[in-house]
């Protein structure tokens, strides 16, 4: 089964082009939200996040997400550790979630791909591009977010310029380009790909 990874910065809509490719019958894994998920439910991930960050960033049994937020985009030794606590068990969950599917290939959404090395495991890279200044009003638009926040994050992230160079197709979300016909195209290329 070809493997499949879609990434891009904050704001660049990799959402977007994700529900197309799962309104196509393509299974879709969100690393963030897997991530979330073992943040919850994963016993070692929950020991090892309290020993780095404190017994208190869990309330009622549940991750503070802000409070985890607030700490790790100031300090980026502890969102190097938190990473280091994450990205494996995050990779070998959704490893085994890729083996339970059936469909001519898989997507797996993440934003750090190329950060995090594990764009080695993907057979097809495609990257999601919107200028700047439209992901950062994107990005604003969400619950909480602050422009001092989202510039952190994009300063975290690989330039956007040389994501893209990486990748093996790049769909433009710039609000001017239509996504549905780019998606659509990919779709038939990788639906031939993943006959050979």
């Amino acid at each position: 089964m070809l493997k499949v990874g879609i990434t891009g910065g904050i704001g660049s809509g990799k959402s977007i082009v994700c529900q197309v490719f799962s309104t196509l019958g393509i299974p879709v894994f969100r690393a963030d939200d897997a991530a979330r998920y073992l943040l919850e439910t994963d016993i070692d991930v929950i020991v090892k996040v309290k020993a780095l960050l404190g017994d208190s960033i869990y309330v009622n049994a549940l991750p503070d997400r802000a409070a985890i937020a607030a700490i790790v985009f100031k300090d980026p030794s502890k969102l190097t550790q938190l990473n280091a606590i994450l990205h494996p068990a995050t990779i070998a969950y959704g490893n085994q979630w890729m083996e339970t599917q059936h469909a001519p290939f898989v997507i797996k959404e993440a934003a750090i791909f190329f950060e995090s090395g594990s764009y080695k495991d993907m057979n097809v890279m495609i990257g999601i591009y919107a200028p700047q200044e439209l992901r950062i009003h994107r990005a604003l638009q969400r619950p909480g977010a602050t422009l001092p926040d989202v510039l952190n994050r994009i300063s975290l992230q690989m330039n956007e310029d040389e994501k893209m160079k990486r990748c093996n197709h790049v769909i433009t979300n710039d609000d001017k380009t239509a996504v549905l016909p780019q998606v659509l195209a990919i779709h038939e290329i990788l639906l031939r790909q993943s006959k050979h």
